[in-house]
């Protein structure tokens, strides 16, 4: 038998950062992300033996323990073991040792929520594999929890559930973890115009989220008023966004997400820099309306909206900067397990 999983990654449109506690749990926090088809992948393969073999593809790395009730954090594939730690904590033991193979498609720090969707996708293996009753809800708050509070990791919220639910999805922080997850029906020539429009460029360069999310909160918690106020200014760019794409505004979304870009460098230090503002200037100088940087910042991807067919004169401009364009479509389905 071979237990398979994958979940999408996702784009944030709008809102990105009020998902991050004190922010969310002090005002409320909303976001407006989109799946694509980008995956992070997991499969399990039971063994005779009792041992466990986790081999992240993507990364190089192949690990091998006794089969054990815990397995060691301590800075080696920390995520796979921090889900296998938790759901022998609440679940009880595996059926049998097993070799657990991941793989992203999406490089680590690109600011796709990779971390978050590899640990939906790993759960939601274990999960096919042990028939755990686990709704969409449940599952995304446990990879919450898992990353969040066992492993210790920076972080915000939306990525979990993005990664679940799947598609084009509003949602909505609250103190207590308390998360509504609202799918849209958005009418599909209206997604069609934004995916054509919406370019996903990889700008070669990565960062550890981790610094400038932590930052970030921080920025909350000493009541620093420039930071809170752009926070704001994202929660209402996740309002404006969502009626665009349900009235059909699509060429309204450029300059929202240059709205949300202008306030999110406002946050916290390093979220931009030379390289970024050079890149969406001259995205912008070749016909680009807006556009923003992906996650957390400081590198990884950006997105930008080229209204008509600026596209082309859109990727021309940035071939200078080394990197690379990603084509992609938005994807319906969230987290999805098998067998065979």
């Amino acid at each position: 038998m071979i237990i398979r999983s994958k979940a999408p990654l996702r784009i944030g449109l709008a809102g990105g950062g009020t998902d991050v506690s004190p922010y969310s749990d002090l005002y409320g926090g909303a976001i407006l992300n989109v799946t694509i088809s980008l995956y992070a992948h997991a499969t399990i393969e039971p063994l005779t033996e009792p041992r466990i073999i986790i081999h992240a593809v993507d990364r190089n790395e192949l690990q091998e323990y006794d089969l054990a009730d815990t397995l060691p954090i301590d800075g080696n594939l920390d995520l796979a073991k921090g889900i296998y730690n938790r759901v022998v904590r609440n679940y009880g033991n595996t059926p049998s040792g097993f070799k657990l193979t991941t793989q992203v498609d999406a490089p680590a720090g690109s600011g796709l929520g990779t971390s978050s969707t590899l640990v939906v996708a790993i759960l939601g293996a274990f999960a096919e594999w042990m028939n755990l009753p686990l709704g969409e809800y449940d599952a995304a708050h446990l990879s919450y929890q898992i990353e969040r509070e066992d492993l210790k990791m920076a972080g915000g919220k939306q990525d979990q559930y993005a990664a679940t639910f799947g598609g084009v999805n509003f949602m909505e922080f609250y103190a207590n973890d308390k998360v509504i997850v609202n799918p849209l029906r958005i009418r599909p020539e209206y997604l069609y115009e934004l995916e054509n429009n919406l370019l996903l460029f990889y700008t070669a360069t990565s960062r550890n989220s981790a610094t400038i999310i932590e930052a970030q909160s921080k920025n909350v918690q000493d009541k620093k008023s420039n930071s809170i106020e752009a926070m704001h200014n994202l929660k209402e760019q996740a309002q404006m966004m969502k009626e665009a794409l349900l009235k059909g505004n699509i060429d309204e979304i450029g300059r929202i997400l240059d709205f949300g870009f202008q306030h999110k460098k406002q946050m916290a230090s390093g979220i931009s820099n030379s390289l970024i503002d050079d890149i969406y200037e001259k995205a912008l100088a070749a016909g680009a309306t807006g556009g923003k940087i992906s996650g957390a910042g400081g590198g990884g991807f950006m997105t930008f909206y080229c209204p008509g067919t600026s596209r082309y004169a859109v990727i021309d401009a940035l071939q200078q900067f080394g990197g690379s364009f990603h084509p992609y479509r938005f994807t319906e389905q969230g987290l999805f397990t098998w067998s065979k």
